[in-house]
């Protein structure tokens, strides 16, 4: 197996210059202090308003059986009534952070450009317990919980309950991709579809693409290590894995919504991410799989101004006008 890491795009590459703190090892120890990273990160109020583009409220709704409630951040086209006749499609949104860190206000921004450039779509993000205090089941039950609800909910919400999408991003991807099987597998509500960014699927920790950037870039083998095994302790990497907490595991992936997956070539997730596609159109499914080249984990959050991020951005915006027009 060859550990040489593939080159990073020469603009990301500068990027990662500038920012040697983004390839900082996360270790437990280091949990808190990304924690609050994140939390200086939180968009304010003021620009989930977009100027007036949208109207948000915070709602907690009841969790799994048993929990705790959950909160939602549910964001809507400014001047749009509720309810309407005119129902709107959502997305679904479940934040990243490793399973250890975020909240339902990370990656916000940039999911309301999405809704604003589709015509105005109505955007819930759930906020789910996060590992280690809370590990699997429940983030993934949490999320499936906000999903459920917001279905039952959907035209008080404004929300047309047949044209909802699931959108996650690395950790937020992988949990979005469980919702999807979960969905299959209980009779819940399906999504419309899967927009996937460089989803968190594998425990295993063990593929070509996560020995070649151990070490190298952000978010590497080691850092995957501490965020799955946050999640799953001494089950991490060992059989009998739920596919719910870990989607690579699936035995079975027929059944599931379409499916749009993005990766960059030089991240530990490529080769999982890559194999979940591939596997998805082996059992007869629907998915669209981009590799951006010299892509690290999460560039187009560090780097928005590239040009290979604004490629990314297009092709998602594509793929949601594809699917929302046949939907």
């Amino acid at each position: 197996m060859t550990v040489t890491p593939p080159p990073f795009d020469p603009e990301l590459a500068v990027v990662l210059e500038l920012n040697p703190e983004a390839t900082t090892v996360l270790t437990p120890e280091l949990i808190p202090l990304a924690r609050e990273v994140m939390a200086q990160q939180r968009p304010t109020d003021e620009e989930i308003r977009r100027q007036g583009t949208f109207t948000f409220e915070e709602r907690s709704v009841p969790g799994p059986a048993g929990a705790p409630d959950i909160s939602l951040l549910i964001c809507r086209p400014a001047g749009v009534p509720r309810p309407s006749a005119a129902l709107l499609p959502a997305l679904y949104c479940v934040h990243g952070g490793g399973m250890v860190s975020g909240d339902n206000r990370l990656g916000i921004p940039d999911r309301l450009d999405l809704a604003h450039e589709l015509g105005g779509l109505v955007v819930v993000s759930v906020e789910y317990r996060l590992a280690p205090e809370h590990p699997h089941p429940a983030p993934v039950e949490d999320s499936y919980a906000g999903l459920a609800w917001t279905a039952r909910h959907a035209r008080e919400l404004g929300i047309d309950r047949d044209r909802i999408f699931t959108v996650g991003s690395s950790a937020g991807g992988g949990i979005a991709a469980a919702l999807a099987l979960m969905a299959r597998d209980r009779g819940g509500p399906e999504p419309a579809g899967q927009l996937l960014m460089a989803p968190m699927l594998d425990d295993r920790n063990n593929t070509p693409s996560s020995h070649q950037m151990a070490g190298v870039g952000t978010w590497d083998r080691a850092s995957n290590h501490t965020g799955w095994s946050s999640l799953l302790g001494d089950r991490m990497g060992k059989p009998g894995v739920s596919p719910y907490a870990a989607p690579a595991r699936a035995r079975d992936l027929s059944g599931l919504p379409p499916l749009y997956i993005e990766v960059g070539s030089a991240e530990t997730f490529r080769s999982e991410d890559v194999d979940y596609a591939s596997r998805i159109w082996m059992a007869g499914g629907r998915a669209e799989l981009h590799v951006w080249p010299g892509g690290f984990h999460g560039f187009h959050g560090d780097a928005p101004k590239t040009r290979i991020t604004r490629d990314v951005k297009a092709a998602r915006l594509r793929w949601m006008r594809r699917v929302l027009a046949t939907s």
